[in-house]
């Protein structure tokens, strides 16, 4: 049982009257009290800040469809677009970096994101009038929590946007409804403060508290952070507020000290790869989790369920273990055949329909490369219902995987990656241990640690995991172009990278009117 769910139920509880933030305009702005608590009578009690915390928490849940993991597959060299024959065309405008069935396309990872910077920032400004006592260590635990859940909505609006407005407070001002787009600097120096209050004021996360935010999860995404501004805007450090010396003394801390460590047998680490096997949710490998279950709320306007899983389960059918879904994002057959005969993580990761004997029916899967998702599908113990309907939920809302944001074998190659110029011996040994732990312990298939080594290392151990394209784009827009573009199989399978975006998606449109033209469309839309 998942003891820290994070209800939907609390949102109007602990956000100000229900004020949402979606867009940067007085419109966004939504009055509906959801309770008789507000303003005035709420933020009294440590109990009462809580409730806002999980508020905070509970924005990570909202994305289904245009979920940064899945928008991050889609735009990368991982997946074509998929869904059914007769769906929309959205998916395939993602896969080929184009806007024209909806110019809102991105608005939902958009308007989630900023909801949740709403929120932290809601909470960090009433922490002072709660009565506190002798809890002020609690105090600071909430801010904490607080700040790293803003550094992390601002994070991921910073990778697919790129120019996007740094929030810090909350917008109460009407003058402050038009702001313009903050530069990176002042984006990555907010993102940096944040995480690294976070890595200094929190502490570890017991099991009964799996999912929320510890200092482990922060120094991490420091890391994190730290490679994608300094390779993208070529930057010698993370804004001027960490440098490259204390990202790496962050990580050694994460990887010495935490009790996070790689889980012997890769496959265990998911589902329908691993059966009876499972290592479950709480193991030591997963550092920081978006959390869901599988008994939602009877309703789409309060969710508990991840609602992404149904996305890229098989389509329309079961075949026990693998469940069905809308077809989503088909892997590439060059994902499959790129790793080497031995390597655990290629039957672990990817569905091959024909090398597994799976009876799929492709008459309706757009796009059909016969490979599919393996990472994340949802699960069905009988061809007559998906595991989550045998467990009394909608397979469509309520499926109950965890959403991975932070593992241990990404620390193990991003400090590789950082070590590589500072110390090669340190370097060579972190980036071994993924690698053998990928072949059973087999060190004879170690290779000489370089650049090019991690990235593809890093392709193939996270892939289908919403990391492959930010690794991409931060090492060069040529190297991006040659990996995306694709020109096999007819037209249909056309994929082609606009280098002229700079990586990035287009803001949405609706957010620009309603900011009546003061945020500005990114280059290449």
């Amino acid at each position: 049982m998942k003891t820290f769910k994070l209800y939907s139920r609390l949102l109007g509880m602990a956000l100000a009257g229900g004020v949402l933030l979606s867009a940067c305009s007085e419109s966004f702005l939504e009055t509906d009290t959801y309770t008789e608590k507000n303003e005035e009578t709420f933020y009294k009690t440590p109990e009462d800040a809580f409730e806002g915390l999980i508020a905070v928490y509970d924005n990570l849940q909202r994305v289904g469809y245009g979920h940064f993991i899945l928008t991050s597959e889609l735009i990368s060299d991982n997946c074509f677009g998929g869904f059914g024959k007769t769906d929309n065309t959205e998916a395939l405008e993602w896969n080929n970096f184009m806007q024209t069935s909806n110019p809102n396309l991105n608005g939902s990872l958009w308007k989630f994101n900023y909801q949740g910077i709403y929120r932290a920032n809601v909470l960090l400004e009433k922490l002072d009038q709660v009565e506190w006592g002798d809890q002020q260590k609690l105090k600071l635990r909430y801010e904490a929590e607080a700040r790293f859940l803003r550094a992390h909505f601002h994070f991921e609006l910073a990778r697919v946007f790129g120019n996007i407005v740094a929030v810090d407070h909350v917008i109460r001002e009407k003058e402050e409804y038009k702001t313009p787009q903050s530069s990176p600097e002042e984006i990555y120096a907010l993102i940096a403060s944040d995480f690294k209050f976070a890595a200094e004021n929190l502490g570890e996360v017991a099991n009964e508290d799996f999912g929320r935010a510890s200092k482990w999860a922060a120094e991490a995404y420091l890391a994190k952070a730290y490679l994608f501004y300094t390779d993208y805007y070529e930057k010698p450090d993370l804004a001027g507020v960490v440098s490259k010396e204390e990202v790496i003394g962050y990580l050694e801390d994460l990887i010495n000290n935490s009790g996070h460590h790689l889980v012997e047998d890769f496959s265990t680490l998911w589902p329908a790869a691993s059966g009876e096997d499972y290592a479950g949710e709480d193991n030591k490998e997963f550092i920081w989790s978006v959390r869901y279950v599988n008994k939602g709320n009877d309703s789409w306007d309060f969710l508990e369920g991840n609602t992404w899983n149904v996305m890229i389960g098989l389509r329309n059918q079961i075949h026990p273990p693998y469940s069905k879904g809308w077809g989503a994002a088909p892997v590439r057959a060059e994902l499959y055949r790129a790793y080497e005969n031995g390597d655990s993580r290629r039957d672990a990761t990817i569905i091959g329909f024909d090398e597994e004997g799976v009876p799929f029916d492709d008459s309706d899967q757009r796009q059909y490369t016969g490979y599919a998702w393996k990472k994340y599908i949802p699960t069905a113990s009988s061809e007559e219902e998906t595991d989550t309907e045998a467990d009394g939920g909608d397979f469509q809302r309520d499926n109950p995987e965890d959403y991975i944001v932070l593992r241990f074998a990404d620390v193990l190659l991003m400090a590789a990656e950082l070590n590589l110029e500072v110390n090669s011996g340190k370097a060579q040994q972190y980036f071994n241990r993924v690698r053998e732990r990928a072949f059973g312990g087999d060190p004879g298939h170690n290779k000489n640690v370089t650049k090019e080594a991690i990235m593809e290392e890093r392709r193939l151990e996270l892939a289908l995991e919403g990391h492959r394209y930010w690794d991409l784009i931060r090492n060069s827009m040529a190297k991006t172009k040659a990996a995306i573009d694709y020109t096999e199989g007819g037209e249909e399978y056309s994929t082609t990278f606009r280098p002229e975006t700079g990586g990035f998606l287009a803001i949405p449109y609706n957010q620009i009117q309603l900011s009546g033209g003061t945020l500005k469309q990114n280059e290449g839309w």
